[in-house]
């Protein structure tokens, strides 16, 4: 029996505040614990990225693609991403304890919209907790969740703009590439064990008709 729209809004509403509101306590916390960071070297990628605070508004839209993940991925793979991303967090709020770290970062100047939305983010947002990156595993996952192979095009569009989040990063010089890189490899293993790993299941299900089923059609 499909569930009432209300009720499928709510727990929607729901995983989204338990699991991107672990996210943001563990964050927090570990930035409130944590000593002082060690400085990470930048690469030959991260130089070839030039600079831009323009970058901030695709930057930004990680804050849509995130709610927007709980709100139209399937209902099968809702509790998936939300314990997906609570297992994220904690691991990444281990590793900023463990071994914090940190980065050069430039010097903004201007007086344009994007250049003080970024002088803003600067201030609030925390120097440390640089690898791995939270902002890459959580589109990433974002990403996994609403991908349909029945919908190719759309899937397509998400991709991208994971992508340009991605890029995003590396132009604000928020994260260095290779925070990027553990960002996704640590998505990459929650995301296998909480939503592909169910996917998997599904389908041998689907395929394997159970025993009483396997009578009724004899």
């Amino acid at each position: 029996m499909s569930r009432l729209p209300h009720t499928a809004l709510l727990l929607r509403l729901q995983a989204l505040l338990f699991g991107w509101g672990t996210v943001g306590v563990v964050y927090h916390l570990s930035a409130q614990f944590q000593r002082q960071g060690t400085v990470l070297p930048t690469s030959f990628i991260d130089e070839r990225v030039p600079f831009s605070p323009s970058a901030i508004w695709l930057y930004l839209s990680f804050f849509i693609i995130i709610p927007l993940s709980y709100l139209s991925c399937p209902l099968g793979r809702l509790a998936g991403l939300r314990q997906a991303t609570q297992l994220t967090a904690l691991i990444a709020g281990a590793v900023y304890l463990i071994f914090p770290t940190t980065m050069v970062y430039p010097q903004v100047i201007g007086d344009g919209l994007s250049a003080r939305l970024l002088q803003l983010l600067q201030r609030i947002d925390s120097p440390q907790n640089c690898l791995p990156s939270l902002h890459i595993a959580l589109t990433v996952l974002a990403v996994w969740a609403m991908s349909d192979g029945q919908h190719k095009v759309r899937t397509g569009l998400y991709l991208l703009w994971g992508a340009a989040i991605a890029f995003s990063i590396l132009q604000l010089r928020r994260h260095l590439f290779i925070d990027l890189v553990t960002g996704a490899m640590l998505a990459g293993m929650t995301g296998w064990m909480f939503l592909r790993s169910r996917e998997a299941i599904k389908a041998i299900s689907a395929r394997d008709p159970s025993p009483n089923d396997k009578r009724q059609q004899e």
